[in-house]
């Protein structure tokens, strides 16, 4: 019997897609550096990989200025959040809604019961200053953060992110903040919150190498932390030899890339506010977005009338928090997002 496991965007085998706008992918692809690396490394693919991925997390210590002690790698950022779960075993979680999917799926695999706070509508889903209280109130084992959030899109102001990390460490509660898309944001990582790994070793950082440099398809993540016993147990809950040779030259060929992010920037800030206004122009209600996605309500079924033309997009009636009629678009370059905006106006039309 073949299981099928839906829920998520960037399915684009079920069938024929001309454009996915259902993944968050950077929207120049991958660099060819990446490219020639993977190619490189099938002269290596005889033997294992190195366990304990030990250039790369070099490497990705340079990149981010931490320890290489503080890194660990694993087979996809959803491979680390599985992980963190497993190793933590916390009894009550508090999560925001709308927010990531994995998240409550991992921690339901535990056993642990997930509280939500859910965003308002009428503010564009930003977490505001009255979370702290939430979380002073809730007290639970662990609290996860996206940042920026998937799918509203929305960054968490700096200021409220110490507020959080403080109260968290006050009444030792554990931080999980996933940052995999904040290289991609308006804030182009300036604000991630590994300065404070060493003041708070609750605080715990997942990034990814999927959406920064278009590796979906290699499966390569990260996490950093300066909780030494907790990396280790977190190491003993995945399978050896985990991240694959290719995944792992890939992973170095993509660190020496900050052009090719800055350029990715440029084009998502320019296309991201001409595909607002297109898409406000069409009648949708349109979220403010900090991020290489966008979130927007339609009160007309457009998802099917979509993919018969061969356009994906992420349906998110399934997330905590949304109903029907919310879709996430990706950013991408001109041509594509262009294609899309012509194919909804021929269904607001049709």
């Amino acid at each position: 019997m073949i299981f099928e496991k839906t829920g998520h965007g960037g399915d684009i085998y079920a069938q024929r897609v001309r454009c996915d706008f259902s993944a968050n992918i950077n929207p120049l692809g991958t660099p060819e550096s990446v490219r020639r690396a993977v190619i490189d490394s099938a002269m290596q693919i005889h033997n294992y990989p190195d366990p304990c991925c030990r250039r790369l997390r070099n490497k990705i210590a340079e990149y981010e200025s931490v320890l290489p002690s503080q890194v660990m790698c694993g087979n996809g950022a959803a491979e680390l959040i599985f992980s963190y779960c497993m190793a933590t075993g916390p009894k009550t979680a508090l999560e925001l809604a709308p927010t990531f999917s994995e998240y409550s799926a991992a921690l339901e695999n535990v056993g642990c019961r997930v509280v939500r706070h859910t965003l308002k509508q009428e503010n564009d889903f930003a977490l505001t200053d009255a979370f702290p209280g939430v979380l002073q109130s809730e007290r639970p084992d662990v609290v996860f953060l996206c940042n920026p959030n998937n799918p509203t899109g929305r960054l968490i102001e700096p200021a409220l992110l110490e507020k959080i990390c403080l109260v968290c460490a006050e009444n030792n509660t554990r931080v999980f903040l996933d940052e995999c898309f904040l290289d991609l944001s308006d804030d182009g990582g300036a604000g991630s919150m590994k300065r404070y790994l060493t003041q708070y070793p609750n605080l715990f950082i997942l990034k990814a190498f999927t959406k920064n440099y278009g590796m979906a398809g290699l499966r390569l993540g990260y996490c950093l932390c300066s909780d030494d016993a907790l990396l280790e147990r977190m190491s003993r809950t995945t399978q050896v030899w985990n991240v694959s040779v290719p995944a792992q030259a890939a992973g170095i060929a993509a660190l020496g890339e900050r052009a090719f992010l800055a350029r990715a920037g440029a084009v998502i800030a320019a296309e991201r506010e001409r595909l607002g206004t297109d898409l406000a122009g069409l009648g949708f209600r349109v979220c403010r977005s900090d991020a290489n996605f966008i979130l927007f309500f339609s009160d007309r079924e457009i998802e099917r009338p979509l993919a018969a033309q061969g356009i994906l997009v992420r349906n998110c009636a399934n997330y905590h928090g949304l109903e029907h009629g919310w879709y996430r678009i990706a950013v991408k370059q001109k041509p594509e997002n262009d294609l899309l905006i012509s194919a909804l106006r021929k269904i607001i039309g049709g």
